[in-house]
């Protein structure tokens, strides 16, 4: 610790208070001495340590309270801002306070004045922890194969898992939440997951089913939409992930990309991906069966806004050191620090992996985007999936990949219209 560190008034007091046992049952020349030896530790005057070791050390309370540096109108700010993030903790609503209160009041949500932006530029942590603490919180929020064939892909594809400091985006978890329900009998709705371990941007596509026609509709969905080049896929071990058709389609569509898996009965190897499915889909959805094409549909209407609000407006937190504490002969434990909360969007151009023609998109979609009615729109396509009825017979899955396809389809089409009309 370096020498110049000030002792804190809780740390004195206990520190005066193991030197008075020894204080009171010293003599003469034994107290002088630790009266030097205090006066040297807390910086305090020799006649207050006197008094001091007369009595218990009991800390004065103040005679007059301080008055609120932060008045009702930052607080009102606070509330704006954090209902319209869903309520995130303050460690990750405070970094970007200012600039989404700005923007908020761009699209006319929030009224504002250059004493309350200082203001909301200054404010610490701890202060905004204790106003979220006191104001109240009522709004709904997150809390949150045959054998032989199938060993033999899985040869071809090394196990492992993405370290936590990766620094290069493009690593990215992919795994497949059920929505089956109580039963796993028929088809039913998954969604397909996939976030990026280096800046936390995150993706999510409901198929119906599990087969392979569905799987790569998702994937090509996914990949289509990345603002970055995908350098490294890492799903579990599960067969809709591992087969030769899926592994055929990787090599081809997503070349350059390394294909990686999870060593088998080691659920942490995904524990990115593993944390988001349980606040990023779970929370939404629940644990309900969803098996129709309507449901299906919904649910990705409800993900596309999803896509906008938690990759350009929603801070995430990212381990920066690990540090491994053993405290009086216990067993060692490790200790977490976090780095500033930064949105996906805001980390990913601190790289260089964002292609500039997307990051310009992007950028524009931001500053036109209401982050308050998106978070709106999002909960009300909640009760929308939610509210839909479940199958009535066989469903027709191709409906699901008409709509899954159909905004690169009129992408990819327009050339070829181009190309039509010169010809004729």
């Amino acid at each position: 610790m370096p020498t110049n560190v000030k002792m804190t008034l809780a740390e004195r007091r206990k520190y005066l208070l193991r030197m008075r046992l020894r204080y009171v049952q010293s003599g003469r020349e034994e107290q002088t001495r630790l009266l030097d030896e205090m006066e040297e530790v807390t910086e305090l005057h020799r006649k207050s340590l006197i008094r001091l070791m007369k009595d218990e050390p009991v800390r004065q309370p103040r005679q007059r309270q301080r008055g609120r540096t932060y008045n009702h109108e930052v607080d009102d700010a606070i509330r704006v801002v954090a209902e319209s993030l869903d309520y995130i903790c303050a460690q990750r609503l405070t970094p970007g306070l200012l600039a989404t209160a700005k923007l908020l009041a761009q699209h006319n949500e929030l009224t504002v004045c250059d004493q309350l932006l200082e203001k909301l530029g200054q404010i610490s942590v701890s202060s905004v922890k204790r106003i979220l603490g006191r104001i109240g919180q009522d709004e709904r929020r997150l809390p949150r194969r045959g054998p032989e064939r199938a060993l033999q892909v899985m040869r071809e594809i090394p196990a492992g898992r993405i370290p936590w400091d990766m620094q290069e985006p493009g690593h990215c978890e992919v795994d497949l939440v059920h929505h089956g329900g109580p039963s796993s009998t028929g088809e039913y709705i998954h969604t397909l997951q996939w976030i990026d371990v280096a800046t936390g941007w995150s993706e999510r596509v409901a198929v119906l089913g599990r087969s392979a026609l569905v799987m790569e509709a998702a994937f090509r969905r996914i990949v289509a939409r990345q603002p970055f080049v995908v350098v490294e896929l890492h799903p579990d071990n599960g067969s809709e992930f591992l087969n030769h058709h899926l592994l055929n389609y990787f090599k081809e569509a997503v070349r350059g990309a390394r294909l990686s898996r999870s060593r088998p009965w080691h659920k942490d190897d995904n524990r990115f991906v593993e944390q988001k499915n349980q606040s990023l889909v779970r929370a939404y959805l629940g644990y309900d069966r969803l098996d129709s094409v309507a449901q299906t549909l919904a649910a990705n209407r409800l993900y596309d806004k999803m896509w906008l609000y938690y990759n350009l407006f929603q801070p995430v937190l990212r381990i920066s050191e690990k540090t491994l504490i053993s405290v009086d002969g216990q067993r060692p434990h490790v200790k977490r620090h976090y780095d500033t909360a930064q949105t996906p969007f805001d980390r990913l151009c601190a790289t260089a992996a964002v292609l500039p023609e997307k990051r310009e998109q992007l950028e524009r979609l931001r500053d036109q985007v209401n982050p308050r009615r998106l978070r709106k729109e999002v909960y009300d396509l909640i009760d929308q999936v939610l509210t839909l009825p479940p199958a009535n017979g066989p469903q027709d899955v191709h409906e699901t990949l008409d709509a899954l396809a159909e905004p690169f389809r009129l992408e990819m089409s327009r050339p070829a219209k181009a190309a039509q009309r010169a010809d004729g």
